[in-house]
């Protein structure tokens, strides 16, 4: 079981190294410097060896201390971080977040969270760029990026949002004209509305405990727009694959129907890549966690 009780006097260690001097190190912390004292020779008696050697005219620091303070140093570091966190957390939030979304996920998801978020904090400003491209962040001028994939992205400041499912939906009137789609094999093979991808075909999964089924169709319109193609669809020009959320609304208003609802498609996730752990302020952890509470909110509806 780790010695909690020691970080105390581990942080009281590190600044006494750093100072070189019991009064100034008490003076920093907020302590007396007989306390001060009592911390270094508790942590001595629990380390069993002399960290420091004292005389009326000054410290000097053993072998042991040097290495030992290596450890204690991020401790205190620690302290300090936490601190500053505190500190920006509850201060006003100012200055320009710049952030890269999808153009579909960006406009249903991210603009109301910005929306209010520069209700909430007037002296903040926001540089949006609604965008399918992709970036690496680190040689972007973005602060945050939203993308979406099917695996991790390889960059080290990532947080998952949700992830997001796809499905075939028509409106009623073009499924009227069809037969009965009873599985994947009773569908067409044409009129499709598809995202824009290098080939006119395209080879759609699906999956249904262990059946896994793959269907080539053929598009009679793509685009590089969801929207449009949830356009397409409700003008009954043919059947869209589309990711759930895009087609949410026009399921709820029965301006379109899911198809084969009881069969898993494709699977995407999106992402939230932070520049560096160093510039993630206080203003985009409110905004990243006020995405997430949106994104929980959407799922509960959709999923009861």
């Amino acid at each position: 079981m780790e010695k909690v009780e020691n970080l105390i006097p581990m942080a009281v260690f590190a600044r006494v190294v750093e100072t070189l001097s019991f009064t100034e190190a008490a003076k920093s912390l907020g302590m007396s410097k007989s306390s001060v004292s009592r911390d270094i020779a508790l942590l001595e008696q629990r380390v069993g060896g002399m960290l420091l050697k004292r005389t009326t005219r000054k410290i000097t620091i053993t072998e042991l201390g040097l290495s030992y303070y290596q450890h204690c140093f991020k401790i205190l570091n620690e302290l300090r971080s936490s601190e500053l966190f505190i500190k920006e957390y509850y201060q006003e939030t100012t200055g320009t977040i710049t952030l890269l979304a999808p153009v579909t996920f960006g406009t249903q998801y991210v603009v109301p969270v910005l929306n209010s978020f520069l209700e909430k904090n007037i002296h903040a400003t926001i540089d949006l760029d609604l965008s399918d491209k992709e970036v690496d962040i680190k040689e972007s001028p973005y602060d945050l990026v939203i993308c979406v994939s099917q695996d991790p992205p390889l960059h080290e400041h990532t947080q998952f949002l949700c992830s997001i499912q796809w499905g075939l939906f028509a409106a009623p009137g073009y499924l009227e004209t069809l037969r009965s789609i009873l599985s994947p094999k009773d569908l067409p093979t044409r009129d499709y509305i598809l995202l824009r991808g290098i080939a006119r075909s395209i080879s759609l999964p699906f999956r249904k405990d262990k059946q896994k089924i793959s269907i080539s169709v053929q598009s009679r319109f793509r685009s590089n727009n969801s929207i449009a193609l949830v356009q397409m669809a409700l003008s009954g020009r043919g059947i869209a694959y589309l990711p759930t959320y895009v087609a949410r609304e026009s399921v709820a208003a029965g301006k379109l129907v899911r198809i084969l609802p009881g069969w898993v498609m494709d699977e995407y996730k999106i992402w939230l890549l932070f520049k560096t752990k160093e510039r993630v302020t206080s203003g985009i952890k409110r905004f990243s966690d006020e995405l997430q509470q949106r994104i929980a909110a959407a799922e509960s509806k959709e999923h009861p």
